[in-house]
């Protein structure tokens, strides 16, 4: 099944000079410059009549354009009937709440019962939607909350609200080791070089910034508040493993936890189980991409989360005496 796509529009005379490609993702800003690309190159736009299919032939202003496509519904993945926990929903956008153990997009070792296949069980139409409207995502041990798109006009302003750094993600973590201040985190993420799992901190890679906050300090742990100006693949988990304060039970990051001295038998056994990274996307505001509306959701941090935190205090109250902070 696909969507129909019939366009019409004049190239403004303050266009001049400009590539097609610009003008038109400017002119029709529901759908982005890459799909209105693939347009051109397709034969499905006329200039005055006349089909061009150069992307970067350049307008002069007055031109009548008219783009004739379809919206084909991906196809690769299967609906599935996985239960979702949508905390707002609208006819444009939808939040989620997302729980461990919960792949977001098919991939090596994933091939399906992902947050993809269940929003294509639960709303057929989103397949004509570029990743069924996944904008960004979250890694499978990371709890809490994601938007997503249900139409293609909502899916491009997302993902250039997201590029524009107009997305206000935050997150709580618990960490290794006793920080004393907040700060900022500025290093580039790239891949790894050897470990192709893994991404690291690398001079040539994109550009990656994470604020981060201390929020309550415990005997050899700390919990945070962070917010991402970036979205890199792992990106707290590597920025917080580089500044040597990896997250609690980061597998990939992490290493083994180093138990202070005196530490309980509860507070050993809850370490040793907890074997997710403690990290959970907490607070999500953004302005509607449709109407414009400033919007904000708060998720609390899931159980597993507040029974360590819990242990983690008892263990401070129990040794306060012999704290130096």
């Amino acid at each position: 099944m696909s969507q129909e796509i019939n366009l019409q529009a004049e190239i403004e005379s303050s266009q001049l000079g400009q590539r097609l490609d610009q003008a038109l993702a400017e002119l029709f800003p529901d759908y982005s410059r890459s799909r209105i690309k693939d347009w051109i190159l397709d034969n499905r736009v006329t200039v005055n009549g006349q089909i061009v299919n150069k992307a970067k032939e350049k307008v002069l202003g007055g031109e009548q354009i008219v783009i004739q496509a379809t919206l084909d519904e991906d196809t690769r993945f299967i609906p599935q009937d996985i239960e979702l926990n949508i905390v707002y929903e609208d006819d444009d956008i939808l939040v989620i709440n997302k729980p461990r153990d919960l792949v977001v997009h098919p991939g090596a070792g994933n091939p399906d019962g992902t947050i993809l296949n269940a929003l294509l069980h639960r709303y057929p139409e989103i397949a004509s939607v570029p990743r069924a409207g996944i904008v960004h995502r979250l890694d499978k041990d990371t709890t809490g909350l994601m938007v997503v798109a249900k139409t293609v006009a909502a899916q491009t302003h997302l993902v250039e609200m997201l590029q524009l750094r107009e997305i206000t993600r935050e997150y709580e973590a618990v960490v290794m080791g006793t920080m004393t201040a907040g700060g900022t985190v500025d290093q580039p993420i790239a891949r790894h070089p050897t470990k192709r799992t893994h991404m690291s901190v690398y001079p040539m890679g994109k550009p990656a910034v994470t604020h981060y906050r201390v929020m309550e300090k415990f005997r050899c742990h700390t919990r945070l508040r962070l917010r991402l100006e970036t979205g890199r693949t792992h990106q707290i988990r590597v920025h917080m493993a580089y500044i040597t304060h990896p997250l609690v039970g980061d597998q990939l990051y992490g290493g083994r936890p180093k138990p202070p001295k005196g530490a309980s038998d509860k507070f050993m056994d809850t370490l040793r189980n907890f074997d997710r990274q403690a990290l959970h996307a907490t607070m999500l505001r953004l302005f509607h991409p449709i109407t414009g509306e400033q919007m904000e959701w708060h998720a609390p941090i899931p159980e597993d989360m507040e029974n360590l935190i819990a242990v983690l205090r008892e263990d401070t109250e129990q040794f306060k005496d012999q704290l130096d902070w």
